[in-house]
């Protein structure tokens, strides 16, 4: 499982001209799920992006989680994260856990971070998404199962 986390002044997404997610000061999240994901690989990724300290406290460190600036979370699914470029200029995606394990995964992930945070916008599994953001920082990281979880 891969998580693109970028600290966002804010964040939308667009299906057929509609936005369908907005948030404001948090993370927007681009999730990518393989065939060897599960739930459990799910709650410990889940754990780390709530617990992520990213946030400038009163010294400009960052000390500070999505839960002590009031932030918000945009959770968007793609499949694009575990794009294979190796062979050729046309990435394969063999690697991207299938649609029914990929949609079950991204739906648990939603239901386990609103149990955590008050305000989670999604964008819409399969569909073709626009999604817009002003990252602060910026501020990107990548968070991958395969280096957390050894």
């Amino acid at each position: 499982m891969k998580f693109v986390i970028q600290r966002v002044q804010h964040a939308s997404v667009t299906v057929d001209n509609e936005v369908i997610g907005k948030i404001g000061k948090g993370f927007l999240v681009l999730i990518g799920v393989s065939e060897e994901d599960n739930t459990e690989v799910a709650d410990k990724m889940i754990k780390k992006l709530i617990g992520m300290r990213i946030f400038e406290d009163e010294n400009g460190k960052t000390n500070l989680a999505l839960k002590d600036v009031n932030g918000e979370l945009l959770l968007i699914s793609q499949f694009t994260l575990y794009a294979d470029c190796k062979k050729g200029n046309r990435p394969s995606f063999i690697k991207a856990g299938n649609p029914e394990l990929a949609n079950s995964l991204y739906e648990y992930i939603i239901a386990a971070c609103k149990k955590e945070l008050p305000v989670v916008e999604t964008g819409s599994f399969g569909a073709d998404m626009k999604v817009e953001l002003m990252n602060d920082g910026p501020f990107t990281i990548v968070l991958d199962s395969d280096e957390l979880i050894k």
